[in-house]
């Protein structure tokens, strides 16, 4: 098979889907894998490496996208790679369609072979192309929060731990999954208030047992946000749901209960946003004010730090893309039943039934199309 990789174009994207040594795995299993050239760079790699490695390298992302029978990226296509789409090319990369009808309608159309990273579910219930991505997203967040509670940024200048005879940061986390867990160690860490709600009793008691005493956990009820975030400096969104249009749990008319210059992170934003107030924003403009509270919700926030989250991205995507290759998208679900979760969209079918659900639309069972 050839295996392709282009540059990302999205705003500030410097990720890659590709590493050179993964190339070699790529090349040792018997594919070829076409880069273009420069693609590896904001992440810190070569294009000297990828060639040592085996690529083929190409000098523009047409050709690539033409040419090969798998695309591997990081991020969803933009619009203006909807035009490469075709019935016979396999797309791997985060696709977050529940927030993307444009996208979802062009992968339709086109017929092509959509396999999102963020649907694939193991048997254990882990989202694991996900889980790396949501680590880094939630230990990002707290950072975030934190440089824009800063006064030049129009936050309100409260610092994260304090120091002795003045108030810590209250840090209040929506969600106590991947991200929310991350964002607990490192607000922790910083020595500020931590309050993490979910609406699962059994994670919040996990979590009270690693956690101890240094965090509030509270069920997840609209009294109990509505209660929290009216304290808190900084409000982490972390809500998730796969392929699924993340829920509006934090209303916008708790936002005028809030203390001015408090600063939302919406992490969900990929998926909508968990707040009422969400839209998303790019690593240029990041922020925005509603209320009187700032709004950081930039859409692929891990981007910030490529290097740390492409090595960490691509030791998760490695394995699956190589079964892709190796047996072809329909071979790899034949083989391994979990592959059926990662099929978004094939040949015209939308097969993902958080995403038909979002929007309205027709689903198709990918078990009566590959049998």
């Amino acid at each position: 098979m050839k295996v392709g990789c282009v540059k990302e174009i999205k705003n500030r994207e410097y990720r890659v889907g590709i590493i050179p040594d993964h190339v070699k795995s790529y090349v040792s299993a018997g594919h070829e894998v076409w880069m273009e050239k420069g693609a590896g760079i904001g992440s810190g790699f070569l294009d000297e490496e990828y060639e040592n490695a085996g690529a083929k390298l190409i000098d523009s992302a047409k050709e690539v996208w033409e040419n090969v029978d798998m695309m591997v990226k990081v991020k969803e296509p933009l619009p203006e790679e909807y035009g490469y789409f075709r019935k016979d090319l396999v797309l791997f990369t985060y696709l977050h369609l529940a927030a993307e009808k444009q996208l979802t309608d062009a992968m339709l159309s086109s017929g092509i072979k959509g396999f999102a990273y963020e649907t694939l579910i193991e048997k254990d219930g882990s989202i694991p192309l996900l889980a790396p991505m949501s680590q880094i997203a939630g230990r990002l967040s707290v950072q975030e929060g934190a440089k824009y509670l800063e006064k030049t940024y129009g936050g309100s200048g409260v610092l994260l731990s304090g120091v002795p005879g003045t108030p810590k940061a209250e840090i209040v986390i929506l969600g106590g999954g991947t991200v929310g867990i991350n964002a607990c160690k490192i607000a922790v860490g910083a020595g500020a208030n931590v309050t993490i709600l979910d609406i699962n009793l059994s994670r919040l008691a996990y979590l009270d047992d690693i956690f101890g005493a240094r965090i509030q956990t509270l069920m997840s009820t609209d009294a109990n946000v509505e209660k929290a975030v009216s304290k808190a400096d900084v409000v982490i969104g972390s809500v998730l749901i796969p392929g699924k249009a993340a829920p509006k749990i934090m209303k916008r008319e708790y936002l005028k209960k809030m203390k001015k210059g408090s600063v939302i992170v919406d992490v969900a934003v990929d998926q909508g946003g968990c707040c009422e107030t969400t839209k998303v924003t790019t690593h240029d403009d990041p922020i925005y004010e509603v209320d009187g509270i700032l709004h950081y919700c930039v859409g692929n926030m891990p981007g910030a730090v490529p290097r740390t989250s492409t090595i960490a991205l691509t030791n998760a995507t490695l394995k699956y893309g190589l079964a892709l290759a190796n047996d072809g998208l329909e071979g790899a679900c034949r083989k391994n039943e979990v592959m059926y979760s990662g099929v978004n969209t094939y040949e015209g079918k939308l097969t993902c039934k958080n995403v038909a659900d979002s929007f309205g639309m027709e689903y198709t069972d990918i078990h009566t199309l590959i049998k």
